[in-house]
Parts: structure tokens; C-alpha cells; sequence
């Protein structure tokens, strides 16, 4: 059975970072995409970013710039760096895999942007 276990949220200052982790466990071969979506109190799941198995990435626009992400895929790991935070970057961020063409979703873990 697939697992998301997602780390590295948090309360951080505007302007500051943080890091976010997702390991999932229970595969057997390659996944096909891991990224991050995020959703804020009253609004909508949106991504954030995504990396495709060969590399290719997405982002939304309102990150481009200060978020980066990438994966460990030995350890079947997906991280997102996050800088230079705005208190608009408030949400809970979800990890999102597809694997064998199968959506995995983590449990969310809250990420705060405030003075």
C-alpha cells in the first residue's frame, strides 16, 4: 500500500524559507510524478509544482522564481525549497504522487507566513 509522509512545515516569517519533505513508501519500480499542491482556507487545491520521472517540472505561476522542487528518487523523495515566502503562500501543502497511474495524495502538513 502507498504512504506519503510529509515534513518541514511550519510558522515562518515573510521573506523567510522553509523546506518541505515527502517520502512515500510501499512502491515497487518508478513513479511517474511527485509534486506539491497547496489550498488555502475558502479557495480551491492548487499546484504548486510538479516533477515528471524524467525531470520535466511545473510550476504556478505565483511561486516561479522562489519555490524549487526536486526528487531523490532513490529514496522515492520529493522535496519543495521554498523562499522568499509571502503570507499569500499560506496554505496546507499536500503531496501528490502518481504512481502506476494511480493519484496518492499525503495527509497535509500546515505551512504559515505572518509576522
Amino acid at each position: 500500500q502507498v504512504q506519503l509522509v510529509e515534513s518541514g512545515g511550519g510558522l515562518v516569517q515573510p521573506g523567510g524559507s522553509l523546506r518541505l519533505s515527502c517520502a512515500a513508501s510501499g512502491i515497487a519500480g518508478s513513479i511517474n510524478d511527485m509534486g506539491w499542491y497547496r489550498q488555502a482556507p475558502g479557495k480551491q487545491r492548487e499546484l504548486v509544482a510538479a516533477m515528471a520521472s524524467g525531470g520535466t517540472t511545473n510550476y504556478a505561476d505565483s511561486v516561479k522564481g522562489r519555490f524549487t522542487i526536486s526528487r531523490d528518487h532513490a529514496k522515492n523523495t520529493v522535496y519543495l525549497q521554498m523562499n522568499s515566502l509571502k503570507p499569500e503562500d499560506t496554505a496546507v501543502y499536500y503531496c501528490h504522487v502518481l504512481y502506476r497511474f494511480r493519484s496518492y495524495w499525503g495527509q497535509g502538513t500546515q505551512v504559515t507566513v505572518s509576522s
